[in-house]
């Protein structure tokens, strides 16, 4: 009879825990850390409800120089997966995965999902690169994210890579996956009717991140307020640039949150131009909490300007 009835509690208390939704959901969640919060976002419109997502670093941030911290390592540590963009933005994560002891997400590991396959990368050097070139990419420039219509390419890949790792959700992400790009392709509509009118028009850049953005909307980058990548201007550098502007009578100067923005105000000033603080990433600026509005504020704001 005892037993009978250990019998009973036993499949009683199986039979709650399948019964309670929040807990067991929780439990299937893939834990996903991206190194940028581009691909958070972009994992989160994959993922949908089957992931919880955290990124290694913020918008407002200048990747290249992000600073390992334990704090990095501990998220590393429980991930399932890491989302990486690649082309040596992000190189700094290797040292943050060592640190983790996550061999899962290893390189060559199931968990490691890099997003930059099949991408056609710009501006890959064509002469062997040195540090006095300033901070050039020996595989090509990787601010690709910026462009919204990589976004198929980078999905793919995120869908990919999560599907090794729950290969009985790949309907799921696929379908979420087509859900996000039909959302994404309204707005393309949109961001392309009106760039439209601006197709042609010449900016000045502070840092080269801008390059697949501009390619995508017809835009053209005339110059970089750095003397080289990562390299401070010189004042005559400074002074070619804005005789530049003047001449070719540009009226815009992208800047990333990170950079000098007085000095760009200064130069645009010089130069009877504007300067704009860029979402160069998502959470860059005030309003760009995902990647669609991330754009949005980068064509609102340009469209505008450059009327």
């Amino acid at each position: 009879m005892i037993r009978r009835i250990s019998a009973l509690v036993v499949v009683a208390v199986m039979v709650a825990a399948a019964m309670s939704p929040p807990a067991a959901q929780a439990a299937r969640k893939l834990r996903v850390v991206t190194t940028i919060p581009d691909l958070k976002s972009l994992a989160e419109a994959v993922g949908g409800d089957l992931v919880d997502v955290d990124s290694l670093t913020r918008g407002t941030q200048n990747f290249h120089e992000a600073e390992v911290k334990p704090s990095m390592m501990l998220k590393l540590r429980r991930a399932d997966a890491v989302i990486e963009n690649g082309l040596d933005l992000d190189a700094w994560a290797d040292v943050a995965i060592e640190g983790s002891n996550n061999q899962n997400i290893m390189r060559g590991g199931p968990g490691r999902i890099e997003i930059s396959r099949g991408v056609e990368v710009l501006e890959v050097p064509t002469t062997r690169v040195d540090r006095s070139m300033g901070d050039v990419h020996p595989r090509g420039n990787p601010h690709f994210s910026l462009d919204p219509g990589l976004a198929p390419i980078i999905t793919q890949n995120i869908v990919d890579g999560l599907a090794r790792l729950a290969p009985e959700h790949r309907a799921a992400f696929e379908q979420n996956r087509k859900d996000f790009l039909a959302k994404l392709d309204s707005h393309m509509v949109e961001w392309n009717k009106a760039m439209e009118p601006v197709k042609g028009s010449k900016v000045v850049v502070y840092h080269p991140d801008f390059i697949y953005f501009l390619t995508r909307f017809g835009l053209v980058q005339a110059a970089t307020l750095e003397d080289r990548p990562g390299i401070p201007a010189s004042p005559q550098h400074l002074v070619n640039v804005i005789r530049q502007m003047k001449e070719e009578k540009i009226k815009v100067i992208l800047v990333e949150p990170w950079n000098d923005v007085k000095l760009a105000n200064r130069v645009a000033e010089e130069a009877g131009a504007k300067a704009f603080v860029m979402a160069t990433a998502v959470g860059a600026v005030k309003g760009a909490d995902n990647y669609i509005a991330a754009i949005d504020y980068n064509i609102t704001t340009l469209s505008k300007a450059l009327r």
